[in-house]
């Protein structure tokens, strides 16, 4: 690839404090990167390393807590670290662009998707209102969303999550801006849409000759995209260089962590016992949502068409497929938090598909639930000692037992029990995950369903709830269900796979048989799709 010799973007001994009181005393300490004209620089790190905080810096976009201590941010060799908010205003969009990890909360909800678009447009050029309109149009056409009048005329929650991301993407672009940071944008997405993505980026940046800050922590888009690549850990920037040197040969032991907690698609050899206890037995599971009536036409969507499979003690069935597959539908169905259209949902030989709810009491502590974001599933005004006790004591523990045994499960999940007092916003992500595990083996359950609740992990973390979900699972025989759009960590923790599309179950086998020899075309295309997976990794 042949770069010219200024870069788009040079950071030069890039340094950003924190507020005082902290363990650390800098979010940045002396970065230096370049991103040239026409190449993608993937900055990698686990949560809290700074990768963010750089971008937020670029942009002009960080809080007062946050202020630049020393340095350069040159954009094309203009010295933008102490820019005035008028002069940002203009260069963004125009020069620089960003692409924000979750769509739905950095678009407005209340403003039609095209006059988002057309919000940028009517801000830095001087077109009028049908020009706009008509740059707007091919700018939603450019991203590959198809209908661009329905599209202009959307609200994001009419959207998909993928649909989103193309709006943001048809923002960011419009002008064809040199630089385009990117960040997490692929994160919440499944496999196949995060592909589209991911190409798109490509495709546009080639066009336009863009150069790309891309941050994520998931190697596995590292490998399908990266140029180069720079490792931050903690602020410092302790590696950098070409895609291959340090993903097959890495320097840095912080680099080497990262990438050995990379998961494969080869399931582990694991024989669960064929002959033990079943837990949960799903027969032509149906759900139908029906909307109108009355003075408007009636309509049905099936979320789950006659699914069935089964789960018996100390095995892990995961549950694979699209957004909008009915993955979690199925699982809301089992769990009773919807109620079932049709079909039976056993558990412990007990139908609970029809049961009335004042019925489902006694069996709620039978099946738990580990949601996809901790921090929305604990209440913030609790402390965390709190939110484990809280099942136990409405089932009739006596306090002192509750509070004995979450110190126990505390200890289970890797967490010092004197942290019961702590709130919620005191850990972190992977923290909080294992505090809602916790949470959910108070109610000493029989059948654990984890859904997505390793998804917005960084791969370090992630690589650790999954060893620990694993060894619980061992310690104490449970039955789960684990549902995720992520190929490489189903690969790890599950023995039997379901794979669902369109609210059906397309293939259902042995984990290592559905890796190994995938029979459904749709299985076999999830598989294509995932990212890095035929790359060599350092071992």
């Amino acid at each position: 690839m042949t770069k010219p010799d200024a870069p788009v973007l040079e950071i030069r001994d890039l340094t950003i404090a924190l507020p005082r009181g902290g363990d650390r005393r800098r979010a940045v300490d002396g970065a230096n990167l370049q991103v040239h004209r026409g190449e993608i620089v993937c900055l990698v790190g686990e949560s809290g390393s700074g990768k963010s905080v750089i971008a937020q810096a670029v942009m002009g976009l960080l809080p007062k807590q946050l202020p630049v201590a020393g340095g350069q941010i040159l954009l094309q060799g203009e010295d933008i670290t102490h820019a005035s908010e008028a002069r940002l205003r203009e260069l963004r969009c125009v020069r620089m662009s960003m692409i924000f990890q979750e769509p739905m909360t950095a678009l407005n909800p209340v403003m039609r998707c095209g006059e988002q678009i057309d919000e940028v447009l009517h801000t830095h050029t001087d077109l009028d209102a049908r020009a706009r309109r008509q740059r707007v149009r091919q700018a939603i056409e450019d991203v590959g969303l198809p209908d661009p009048d329905r599209m202009f005329d959307s609200y994001p929650h009419q959207l998909s999550g993928g649909q989103r991301q193309r709006v943001m993407i048809a923002m960011a672009l419009i002008l064809e801006p040199l630089l385009l940071i990117a960040d997490e944008p692929t994160t919440a997405l499944d496999v196949t849409t995060q592909a589209q993505i991911l190409r798109l980026i490509e495709a546009l940046q080639q066009r336009h000759g863009t150069g790309v800050l891309f941050i994520t922590h998931d190697f596995g888009v590292v490998a399908e995209i990266a140029d180069r690549v720079a490792v931050l850990r903690l602020g410092d920037m302790v590696e950098t260089g070409d895609k291959r040197s340090v993903l097959t040969a890495p320097q840095h032991p912080y680099t080497k962590m990262l990438i050995a907690a990379v998961p494969g698609v080869h399931p582990p050899q694991r024989k669960p016992d064929a002959e033990a206890p079943l837990v949960l037995r799903t027969e032509g599971l149906d759900k139908v949502y029906s909307s109108g009536g009355f003075l408007s036409r009636r309509r049905e969507v099936r979320a789950a068409t006659g699914v069935s499979f089964q789960i018996r003690r100390g095995q892990t069935l995961g549950i694979v497929g699209e957004s909008g597959s009915g993955k979690s539908t199925v699982a809301r169905c089992i769990a009773r938090l919807i109620d079932p259209s049709a079909g039976k949902v056993e558990i412990g030989g007990q139908d609970i598909a029809t049961m009335p709810h004042r019925a489902l009491r006694p069996l709620r502590k039978q099946v738990q639930v580990i949601f996809q974001d901790p921090y929305r599933s604990l209440n913030p005004r609790r402390t965390v000692g709190e939110s484990i006790i809280e099942g136990p004591l409405n089932f009739g523990t006596p306090r002192a037992r509750a509070l004995e045994r979450a110190r126990e499960l505390m200890t289970l999940v890797r967490l010092d029990p004197s942290a019961l007092d702590r709130y919620p916003h005191q850990f972190s992500g992977g923290q909080r995950q294992r505090i809602c595990i916790a949470r959910a083996l108070a109610m000493e359950p029989e059948l654990l369903i984890a859904d997505e609740a390793v998804s917005a992990l960084d791969v370090s973390v992630q690589a650790q709830v999954m060893r620990l979900l694993d060894e619980i699972r061992d310690r104490l025989r449970l039955a789960m269900l684990f549902i995720t759009h992520d190929l490489r960590v189903a690969a790890q923790v599950c023995d039997q796979i379901v794979v669902m599309s369109k609210g059906r179950v397309v293939e259902y086998g042995e984990a290592a048989e559905v890796f190994s020899n995938p029979q459904h075309e749709y299985t076999r295309a999830l598989f294509a799709a995932a990212p890095g997976r035929d790359f060599e990794f350092a071992s």
